[in-house]
């Protein structure tokens, strides 16, 4: 890991694909398999699954992963490319091991493994345990860079797709949809294809837009602009009830409403949760608080960012019978901590993001209401927020810029025109409410030397222009300290 600066972020392995070399993988392929060994969920002929996105890297790192497998005399299941919620739903169904070979949404210069369990995310104590393993490195499967020698060819692929799409017919019905006029903005995103089947198997009407033979970073917390600019287009050219998306691995959603106007994530687990009737909600501490506002569930638990925190609280939930327990982050992923049930039929547990969820319930429940998603939007507090990055920005300086903000309070708060600020949350990062009811946030990213920036105000013009002006502030700030200062 120090050599080569692959570490665990928020979501697994990850960095630049330059330093993901075959042995690097490898090796933290083995590490994962000789954990699972200890506690009882690998041995030899066990099956392990594995998947990946569609970015350009990707093929090379599976095979040196499925080395990995083959070394350690597991027996590899080839899902091929599809969605790590697709993934994830099939092997913890089978209890087997899985892994995907994603970056999710960051630049396809970096990409990234993420582990799972036999039953659900890699979480921060797995990660530690994994870590102390001592994996031996047999030298001659390896040239002087780190490249395999002969790569093995990847196996036949075992279709888990119809698995998937009828986890969602079986809940919902095959007529759930049916009327909707709905777009799907496909780019280079792994379940373009799989979402389109999921929207005509529960009877909607699906026109693919945007489709991409080269990789596109789409971010569902900071959209970029021309994806606004195209959802508005699309919007005003066609007659569509609702235009969807996801992240590259399709477990992070995005949905736009009739007009083109995407909605944030956090809103949409919001929608979400109460369409399920969850009793029990999990969810970082970026995540809009119309959520208290909203009353709607027993229990609320705030954590840090990245879902295995999200996972940990919301499975504590459900051992203490406060169901249905839900989680969801600011990016849109959803979480399922316990199996639901109607008429139709069970939707078992998902305990990792899941893009599909989130976009069926705002759709189901909008339809059930005869309204417009816009119209679904009014029904929740009127708290707004946005969120934005600053890249290239090494996670040391962030920490350091935090730590001069901490130590300066009201030097930092002086910037701003809403009063003194009243409480500071450092769950994760600096977060900040102001004595008007603004909030600032700021924190760096787990996946990505980025300096990440959330805000909260109402109406949602101040939110957008909170967030403006604090990126504003930083960029300044940042460009008159030296980046070597101590």
């Amino acid at each position: 890991m120090e050599k080569s600066n692959v570490k665990f972020g928020t979501s697994g392995a990850r960095g630049l694909v330059s330093s993901m070399t075959d042995e690097v993988c490898f090796l933290y392929t083995v590490g994962y398999l000789q954990y699972l060994s200890k506690i009882g969920m690998f041995s030899t002929g066990s099956n392990v699954a594995f998947a990946g996105d569609l970015r350009p890297s990707t093929p090379r790192i599976l095979k040196a992963c499925l080395a990995a497998i083959l070394y350690m005399k597991g027996q590899p299941v080839f899902c091929g490319f599809v969605p790590t919620p697709a993934l994830c739903a099939y092997a913890f169904h089978n209890h087997i091991p899985s892994f995907m070979v994603t970056g999710s949404h960051i630049p396809d210069d970096r990409n990234g493994i993420k582990f799972n369990t036999i039953s659900g995310e890699f979480l921060k104590n797995n990660e530690q345990e994994m870590l102390k393993e001592d994996v031996q490195v047999p030298q001659h499967l390896f040239d002087l860079k780190g490249a395999l020698k002969a790569p093995p060819s990847l196996p036949n692929i075992t279709n888990i797709i119809p698995f998937y799409i009828a986890r969602y017919q079986k809940f919902f019905g095959s007529n759930a949809l049916k009327g909707l006029n709905l777009g799907v903005y496909q780019h280079s995103a792994v379940g373009r294809d799989i979402l389109i089947q999921i929207i005509e198997a529960l009877g909607g009407l699906a026109t693919a837009l945007g489709r991409s033979d080269t990789f596109i970073p789409v971010d569902t917390e900071a959209v970029r602009p021309v994806d606004i600019q195209l959802a508005h287009q699309w919007a005003s050219e066609n007659h569509f009830d609702a235009i969807l998306t996801t992240d590259g691995d399709s477990d992070r959603p995005l949905l736009a409403d009739h007009t083109g106007e995407w909605l944030r994530g956090d809103v949409l687990g919001i929608i979400t949760a109460q369409f399920l009737k969850a009793q029990a909600v999990s969810t970082p501490i970026n995540s809009n608080t119309a959520l208290e506002k909203a009353t709607f569930a027993h229990t609320i638990n705030r954590t840090k960012i990245g879902s295995p925190f999200v996972i940990e609280a919301m499975m504590h939930s459900s051992h203490n019978n406060i169901l249905p327990s839900v989680g969801y982050e600011a990016n849109g992923g959803f979480l399922l901590g316990s199996d639901l049930k109607n008429t139709k039929g069970i939707l078992p547990a998902l305990p990792t993001r899941d893009a599909v969820l989130p976009l069926l319930c705002a759709l189901v429940s909008a339809k059930n209401k005869n309204m417009t998603l816009r119209h679904l939007l009014k029904t929740i507090p009127p708290r707004f927020t946005a969120s934005d990055r600053l890249q290239d920005i090494p996670t040391k300086t962030t920490l350091r810029y935090l730590d001069t903000i901490r130590a300066n309070t009201q030097d930092f708060s002086r910037y701003y025109d809403s009063d003194d600020i009243t409480h500071i949350d450092e769950t994760d990062g600096l977060r900040f409410t102001f004595e008007n009811d603004d909030i600032i946030h700021l924190r760096p990213s787990g996946n990505a030397p980025e300096l990440r920036i959330y805000t909260e105000s109402s109406p949602q013009e101040a939110a957008q222009s909170l967030l403006s002006k604090t990126k504003n502030i930083i960029k300044s700030a940042l460009k008159n300290t030296p980046q070597n200062a101590p």
